[in-house]
């Protein structure tokens, strides 16, 4: 059994300023025998990461279509952002990622409403059921919708700082590839709990210092 976190963002991330060595000697720290690095429409960082990190690095994408976002595990190649969800998931059946959704009932996230995820069950491997950034409600709503309609869940910390990390994460048997995942989950255990509010001074943080430096050209971060 190990304990990953399935929703990482490093770097890479427009809202994030976590080093992927940073995040790797945290996960390292706190025991986790993954780290799952899913950045924000895209998988640079990840994949350079995984580089050097082969058997402890997995590469995923949190990806923004035209609804909601997608949460992919084990993405070999990259998904732009906006497409419609029908062509994400296609792209991302035809490389047999694994595949999540973020954060639903969380609309101001770019989360996704019921009758959506009834729509794209056919496409799914899991929902994210526990979202450390989600208030309970959500969380709760999701773990039902996912029961109620057969469907295995994620867990993650939506860490955009390094001391987020593994605030929530699943607990399931090891796995190296999207089809041993698929077998693994059906016995995950959720653990850790939702963060505080302001861990979102990370992604403001992230977000205000990129820009400073896009636009003045100094290095701040």
């Amino acid at each position: 059994m190990i304990t990953a976190d399935f929703h990482v963002h490093g770097i890479a991330s427009k809202d994030s300023l976590s080093k992927g060595e940073e995040l790797l000697t945290r996960a390292k720290q706190l025991g986790l025998g993954k780290l799952i690095l899913t950045d924000h429409n895209t998988i640079s960082g990840a994949v350079e990461l995984q580089q050097s990190y082969p058997e402890f690095v997995i590469v995923g994408e949190e990806i923004l279509t035209t609804k909601g976002e997608i949460l992919a595990i084990f993405v070999e190649k990259e998904i732009p952002k906006g497409l419609e969800p029908l062509e994400a998931f296609k792209r991302l059946k035809d490389q047999n990622a694994f595949i999540s959704l973020s954060h639903p009932y969380a609309p101001m996230r770019h989360g996704w409403t019921e009758a959506e995820m009834e729509e794209y069950l056919p496409y799914l491997d899991a929902i994210e059921i526990a979202n450390a950034r989600n208030i309970p409600d959500m969380n709760h709503s999701a773990a039902k919708f996912a029961k109620n309609h057969g469907l295995c869940g994620t867990a993650g910390s939506d860490a955009h700082g390094v001391s987020e990390l593994g605030s929530m994460c699943l607990r399931l048997p090891d796995f190296h590839n999207s089809e041993e995942l698929r077998v693994s989950i059906r016995s995950a255990e959720v653990i850790g709990k939702e963060s505080s509010p302001w861990v979102r001074y990370y992604s403001r943080r992230a977000v205000l210092l990129k820009a400073l430096n896009r636009k003045f050209g100094i290095k701040l971060y």
